[in-house]
């Protein structure tokens, strides 16, 4: 009963000394001398024996930098693997002879690899394998943050020597509907007085006041008086003339007041398809000229676009969440202010720009810029020392109010699509049929029937005066 306690532990002990000497995962390679053996593939940090089938005398590697190699017995052999790389092991007889020559490929351990890539990412169907010294990834994968977790994954154990096969499911085209809306409201207000006085002795002006220089110079007063009439521009708008005589002196009064108000809204709804991490721009408007000075002292003529611009990189990060990369703007001519260059008239343009980069949900929508400017301008003008009398001073002053506001949004909204078919899509002018002879003629119509059957039917089936579809009028 001892003796077998004895042996039982004996092989315990012969095995445990086996199983330091050839780490988990080892495996063995039957060496045939006469010639070349197969590859052998050596993981990374792991280590394989290789056995002989004859006894060898003497080993050699070529890059120990790539291998290490150590006997275990006159046929058993070591192979560890340090660095990926390819190398050759030589084995050699008593005699000298070769046994023959071994291909010996270190590539990066992908068993511990794929063992993490099931805990990170669970239900993924990525594929791994090795190729010379890298790692190759292929499969599909359900989003861009899930592939980009694989590659750096696979960089930590390939640094800089990974393949990326994979490609993304999932809908990867996205619609982007930009909303620009623009309020603008103006007040101004105008009250301005002037006074002219004339005497009539000797036929000369004794003098003229004005409050706020209407009444020009000496003979227009005198051209006003002679005529009986006060003189009043003929542009003033809300102007009323005075005029009275007290002896030789001939008094004109005018009083002018203006109040103006303006509301002005702009709106664009520019719509635009791009593919996941590909750019796309969009412009409605046009190109205005500007002549460039260049050699020889000859002008050329370039173009600067103007309207509604839009270019943006959509990227799909994961599932239905979508990275942004933006550029919007509305530009129009402004004609108000003028530049002369070289004998031409150049305008300058009004301008609202937004750049930036946001992440939303598909169908969430962002007010990615606003713009609350609110001017006040406030003047009053009056002649010295008179304009300061109270009462009467009013006659002797001019007094300007003008406010202006505005008020911009720009709202982005991201949608993931798909293409349809042609048929179920309606365009514009589906509804629109040039109307016939008869149609034109004895009813008077501008616009024919449209079709009766299909999608464009169905558009022409909504009311004109309804706030969707496309209205012309």
């Amino acid at each position: 009963m001892k003796m077998t306690a004895v042996i039982r532990a004996c092989l315990l002990g012969t095995a445990l000394g086996l199983a330091t000497l050839t780490p988990v995962g080892a495996e063995t390679l039957q060496v045939m001398s006469g010639s070349a053996s197969s590859p052998l593939n050596v993981p990374m940090n792991r280590a394989v024996v290789v056995e002989s089938d004859q006894p060898f005398a003497e080993l050699s590697i070529a890059n120990p930098g790539i291998a290490d190699i150590t006997t275990l017995s006159d046929r058993s052999i070591y192979v560890l693997g340090k660095v990926p790389g390819r190398t050759t092991m030589t084995i050699l007889g008593a005699d000298g002879k070769l046994i023959t020559n071994v291909e010996v490929q270190v590539t990066p351990d992908v068993a511990e690899f794929k063992e993490r890539l099931r805990q990170i990412l669970p239900g993924e169907p990525i594929e791994v394998r090795t190729a010379n010294d890298g790692i190759v990834l292929s499969g599909t994968v359900s989003s861009a943050a899930k592939l980009d977790r694989a590659m750096d994954l696979a960089q930590r154990y390939a640094p800089e020597r990974v393949s990326n096969l994979m490609s993304v499911g999932g809908t990867q085209q996205i619609m982007l509907k930009v909303r620009f809306a623009e309020m603008q409201r103006s007040v101004s207000k105008n009250l301005s007085s002037s006074l002219g006085i004339r005497g009539t002795a000797a036929s000369n002006n004794i003098g003229t006041i004005g409050g706020s220089g209407n009444f020009a110079s000496n003979s227009t007063i005198n051209d006003a008086f002679d005529n009986g009439n006060v003189p009043i521009k003929a542009d003033s708008t809300g102007a009323l003339g005075l005029g009275f005589t007290a002896g030789n002196l001939e008094f004109a009064v005018l009083l002018e007041a203006l109040e103006s108000k303006g509301v002005v809204r702009t709106l664009a709804e520019p719509n635009l398809i791009a593919l996941s991490g590909q750019e796309a721009k969009f412009l409605a408007g046009g190109e205005y000229p500007i002549p460039v000075s260049a050699d020889n002292n000859t002008i050329t003529v370039q173009y600067k676009p103007f309207g509604v611009e839009m270019a943006f990189t959509p990227r799909v990060v994961d599932g239905d969440l979508i990275n942004l990369v933006i550029k919007a703007a509305v530009s129009a001519i402004d004609t108000t202010v003028t530049m002369q260059s070289g004998g031409f008239s150049i305008n300058a343009f009004k301008r609202r720009e937004t750049q930036t980069t946001v992440e939303m949900r598909d169908g969430e929508s962002f007010a990615i810029a606003g713009l609350l400017q609110d001017d006040f301008n406030d003047l009053s003008s009056q002649v010295p020392w008179l304009g300061d009398v109270p009462v009467l001073g009013a006659l002797f002053r001019s007094a300007d109010y003008a406010r202006n506001q505005s008020e911009l949004v720009i709202i982005v909204t991201p949608h993931l699509v798909t293409p349809t078919r042609g048929e179920a899509l309606a365009l514009p002018t589906d509804r629109v049929r040039p109307p016939t002879e008869a149609e034109l003629f004895l009813f008077g119509k501008t616009v024919g029937k449209g079709p009766s059957t299909g999608a464009a039917a169905e558009v022409a089936k909504q009311d004109f005066s309804g706030s969707y579809g496309y209205v012309m009028e």
